[in-house]
């Protein structure tokens, strides 16, 4: 066999198996949240972390960790290990976000394609999601909404706790659901 045969025999063969695992549709090893309604859910319009019947998206599986703030201990962060941040202006289990437009580029939403991923610490049961009024998947913790902040630069920052910006106060999340900072 050529090398120029022998290499497209290859990249044919990682295409197919590329598209192949497209179609595949397996949520083992994930967790979803408890439906709406729920012990932190409150009613509102929030849901289970995954809908079957949702089309297949772009954006991948938000993962959710506890990592360690600098300054508030241990809480919520995402793949990257960025501190997770709730804005009280929200309304904590109302399923809707309040931060859109400028607000939401200074404190980006933790969005997510699919299941919400509860990593170790985190408790499955307190993740959700809401629909934004951009049609993304935000996801929930114990009924808030969750978000990063533009300002923390690297894992263990939370330059956010305490802010007041956009009309109320932003903090992080502990484990439990509840506020870490002052």
């Amino acid at each position: 066999m050529t090398r120029t045969t022998y290499a497209f025999a290859l990249l044919a063969t990682a295409a197919a198996l590329a598209i192949a695992g497209c179609g595949s549709s397996s949520n083992s090893g994930s967790t979803s949240a408890s439906g709406s309604g729920g012990a932190y859910g409150g009613g509102g319009e929030e849901k289970p972390a995954s809908t079957p019947a949702e089309a297949p998206s772009t954006v991948p599986a938000a993962a959710v960790s506890v990592g360690t703030a600098a300054n508030v201990g241990q809480v919520l962060v995402d793949s990257k290990g960025m501190t997770l941040y709730y804005f009280q202006k929200d309304q904590k289990g109302s399923g809707k976000s309040k931060c859109e437009g400028a607000c939401a580029q200074a404190w980006p939403p933790l969005t997510t394609g699919s299941t919400a991923k509860a990593m170790t610490g985190v408790q499955a049961a307190m993740l959700g999601t809401i629909k934004r009024s951009d049609g993304t998947t935000q996801v929930t913790y114990a009924g808030w909404p969750l978000y990063t902040f533009v300002e923390d630069k690297k894992p263990g920052e939370d330059n956010g706790t305490d802010s007041k910006a956009f009309g109320a106060s932003w903090y992080p999340l502990h484990p439990n659901g509840e506020k870490a900072g002052h």
